[in-house]
């Protein structure tokens, strides 16, 4: 990795998809266990503590960095199991945990200080005072910022703290600030801030109606499908909702987040490392998105940069509902 290039951080939900991002180009993964101490706890995804081992192994050989994701907030009574995860990874030789509750930011930094902590981008820091503050109090080494800054806005905290500062740039977008979610708790009773999943799995309802479809979660009507429609995952902030007579996606539209024409934008103004969202998704999701980010971030330094056709057609067929948006980067309406 060049110098002044940022960091590529990529999403591995399977030790294959560590592989792949791996091969394919990543500086670092970053992962889960298998359990609500993880912000991706899906059924059939993320890692025990032997896989992770494996996949710290396979990555630390290739000179790759494996961080591990304790990015939900600790529940009553249960904090032994978020300390827990927290001491697998330090034995485990992860080269960082990414921690958004406070108290595990406080026990990783007087149990494993040898260990680098990361703010997650759970935590919401939207401002550098946020950054300095957990700095200042629990070490941390790099902040994951929230996907609600525009580019002056991340340059503005760049400028203003020494903490490395870590940004989204390609994946699903959610509609709330990250770290304070509460649809899914509305819906179900399980948050994803505290259980792991936004629209757990044993929730939803997949409902043929002829040659048609209908979702559902925890009983609640998400989204009809025609036949032949692409049927998404159902959650509550990407569902089609009837309000004034009108039905469409009230909340927000199924669209992924594509930096790729900001990236030299984003090299200049210091960011440190570029996160692609995506644990929840497949390998080849993985592979496709690394070998295209890769390519474009080692070309960003360029002066004569642009956007490839071929890189945006490799992330237009792995976006959510096959659009892309700058999202909060460009506000063009300001």
């Amino acid at each position: 990795m060049s110098a002044h290039l940022p960091e590529l951080i990529c999403p591995a939900g399977s030790l294959p998809a560590l592989k792949a991002a791996v091969d394919h180009g990543a500086d670092a993964v970053y992962l889960g266990f298998k359990n609500a101490t993880n912000a991706r706890n899906f059924a059939g995804l993320n890692f025990t503590d032997t896989q992770i081992r494996t996949g710290i192994e396979y990555a630390q050989s290739r000179d790759r960095e494996v961080l591990v994701a304790i990015n939900t907030y600790a529940q009553a009574g249960r904090v032994k199991e978020w300390h827990a995860a927290i001491d697998a990874a330090a034995d485990a030789g992860a080269n960082a945990v990414i921690l958004a509750d406070l108290g595990l930011l406080d026990y990783a930094m007087r149990v494993h200080p040898q260990l680098n902590r990361h703010l997650s981008v759970q935590g919401s820091a939207t401002n550098f005072e946020a950054v300095n503050l957990a700095q200042d109090y629990f070490g941390i080494r790099r902040a994951v910022l929230p996907r609600v800054l525009t580019l002056p806005q991340v340059e503005y905290v760049i400028k203003n703290t020494s903490v490395e500062i870590e940004v989204f740039g390609f994946g699903s977008l959610c509609v709330m600030a990250e770290g304070r979610c509460i649809l899914s708790s509305y819906a179900t009773g399980e948050s994803p801030n505290t259980h792991g999943v936004c629209s757990p799995a044993s929730h939803v309802q997949w409902i043929p109606q002829g040659d048609t479809m209908d979702t559902r979660l925890n009983g609640i009507l998400i989204d009809h499908f025609e036949a032949g429609e692409p049927a998404g995952y159902p959650t509550l902030c990407k569902g089609r909702f009837e309000v004034n007579n009108a039905t469409y996606y009230a909340l927000e539209e199924p669209t992924s987040l594509n930096a790729l024409s900001v990236l030299p934008e984003l090299l200049r103004i210091g960011v440190r490392a570029i996160k692609v969202e995506g644990r929840q998704r497949s390998p080849a999701y993985t592979a496709e998105v690394t070998k295209t980010l890769r390519a474009a971030i080692d070309a960003a330094g360029d002066a004569r940069y642009s956007v490839k056709p071929a890189w945006q057609q490799a992330l237009t067929k792995v976006s959510e509902g096959h659009q892309q948006t700058l999202g909060a980067y460009s506000r063009p309406w300001r």
